[in-house]
């Protein structure tokens, strides 16, 4: 359960990135709302899953989560460039999260 609940707070971490350029550098009220309900929303959830994943499993999860999809929004919707060096970056971090779930305890 442990990891579902930090695969959900990987999600909303990817969601959180994607809703910091609408704010304007803070200076819309309601996209920066937003962007503060989804970080403490994916922060709150990482520290529940924290009860049963050691703290730097879990954080390194939640943060390779949030660079895959990030990454791969920003490719996807905002057209930023994909290169060989992207895509390397990309299949070691998944084959990073895969290996921690595989030899997590929890």
């Amino acid at each position: 359960m442990a990891w579902l609940i930090l695969l959900a707070a990987g999600l909303v971490e990817v969601v959180w990135s994607q809703s910091i350029k609408p704010t304007e550098g803070f200076t819309k009220p309601l996209p920066t709302v937003i962007c503060f309900l989804l970080g403490a929303t994916a922060v709150y959830l990482l520290s529940v899953a924290m009860r049963d994943l050691p703290v730097g499993t879990a954080y390194a999860a939640f943060t390779g989560i949030g660079t895959v999809g990030a990454i791969t929004l920003g490719i996807t919707i905002q057209h930023d460039a994909l290169s060989a060096g992207r895509i390397a970056a990309l299949a070691l971090i998944v084959g990073g999260l895969v290996l921690a779930r595989l030899t997590s305890t929890a």
